[in-house]
């Protein structure tokens, strides 16, 4: 299971928390219609609108902050065989189904909880009434709340403009929810995917794991779980007081767990951050962790519990704090150049990324959600000495500490 918290915006970048957020304009009315994907005559994927809100009077244009979360649950993966990348088939889902007896759902307490997700799981909802304590049970219904809060809370502070919602199937096995918000009066542009995936790994795919040191254990039936995650900031500027609310949010998150894990998860995110042929970070910092499998599952699971939780706190006050900001032409043109370097960490070397684009059934347009409309390269580019660009830089470059 995956699940992919991708805020997009037209400042500088911070993909899901990927979450990333920027005022350009004046609301258009705007917003993004779901969109299907196969090749012609395959099923459509189904899609809605949800959680908008009215035209609100404030607004001024703004550089916004970006925020990428991802939070990554892989429970019980099977790593029987290998498949082949094949092009994603979207299978449509019969609502028949899926959904219990109008008597049932009223005395049913999962099926009142899931009315506050984006769309009904992923999962048939008879399958997770067979198993509730399960790992994969609750993982599902831990991203699929944690989409929920942040599809809120995002559409809460642009007030303008809906998610667009699309469910969608797998035809290799399990499928996702992807929401996008899209030339809203904040938000340039917004994205929370959730996918629950399983079925047979991909040759690449594997290759891919293994390259970062997973040890996979390829015995038929065979089945191995961990957890991986992580939440970055990619301000367009400096902001010290942000970046300590930042990070003092997410080191809270962690302390409950132990207080070695925010210095250790915050040195691997950034390290993992690190765009190499650039020799800078694509924002600063925050936490990262990946193949998670001690002490337990349980205790793992709790721990990403409190890393999702987190995620809202720590970026919407930024939002609301800043959405009346103005900018100039001159920092227009940083933010884009600055969006580009994420595009360039994203497509090379971000693992998700990866990962999805070599699994068999990937669907390509959800993977890709978190690219930003718009983004610069300029020639040999270089900022003045002294300027607040040359500021953001050497931070990208030299990490900081910010809670201590």
């Amino acid at each position: 299971m995956a699940l992919h918290l991708h805020r997009l915006s037209s400042g500088p970048w911070c993909r899901a928390a990927r979450l990333g957020c920027g005022k350009l304009r004046a609301w258009s009315g705007r917003c993004a219609a779901g969109r299907s994907c196969g090749p012609p005559g395959t099923a459509r994927t189904e899609h809605s609108r949800g959680l908008g809100y009215g035209p609100a009077t404030r607004g001024g244009p703004w550089l916004g902050t970006g925020l990428a979360a991802a939070m990554a649950g892989l429970a019980g993966l099977a790593v029987a065989a290998f498949g082949h990348l094949q092009r994603a088939e979207m299978v449509p889902r019969s609502s028949a189904a899926r959904s219990p007896s109008p008597e049932k759902e009223e005395e049913d307490e999962l099926a009142r909880r899931c009315r506050c997700f984006m769309a009904p799981p992923v999962t048939d909802l008879r399958e997770l009434r067979k198993r509730p304590g399960d790992i994969k049970t609750k993982m599902e219904l831990l991203i699929l709340e944690t989409q929920a809060e942040v599809c809120q809370a995002l559409a809460q502070v642009d007030g303008a403009a809906s998610f667009s919602v699309d469910r969608w199937e797998r035809k290799e096995g399990g499928g996702g929810i992807s929401c996008v918000l899209q030339d809203g009066r904040v938000f340039e542009k917004a994205g929370v995917s959730i996918s629950v995936v399983h079925g047979n790994l991909s040759e690449e795919a594997a290759k891919q794991m293994r390259s970062r040191g997973k040890v996979l254990k390829t015995k038929d039936g065979n089945k191995q779980w961990w957890f991986g995650g992580g939440c970055d900031l990619t301000p367009t500027y400096l902001n010290q007081e942000d970046a300590v609310h930042f990070h003092q949010t997410l080191k809270e998150a962690c302390d409950q767990h132990g207080p070695d894990l925010y210095p250790k998860f915050k040195k691997w995110c950034d390290d993992y951050f690190f765009i190499t042929h650039r020799g800078e970070r694509r924002g600063i910092g925050g936490i990262f962790f990946d193949d998670l499998d001690s002490p337990s599952k349980e205790e793992v699971f709790r721990f990403v519990q409190s890393c999702a939780q987190a995620v809202v706190p720590s970026y919407i006050p930024l939002v609301k704090k800043h959405c009346e900001d103005s900018f100039t032409a001159q920092e227009k043109l940083w933010q884009q150049l600055r969006r580009g370097r994420y595009v360039e960490f994203n497509l090379l070397y971000d693992r998700g990324t990866k990962f999805g684009l070599f699994t068999p059934g990937s669907r390509i347009e959800s993977i890709l959600m978190s690219l930003p409309l718009t983004a610069r390269w300029e020639y040999m580019h270089s900022p003045s000495e002294n300027s607040k660009e040359a500021e953001i830089l050497e931070v990208l470059r030299h990490p900081r500490d910010w809670v201590h």
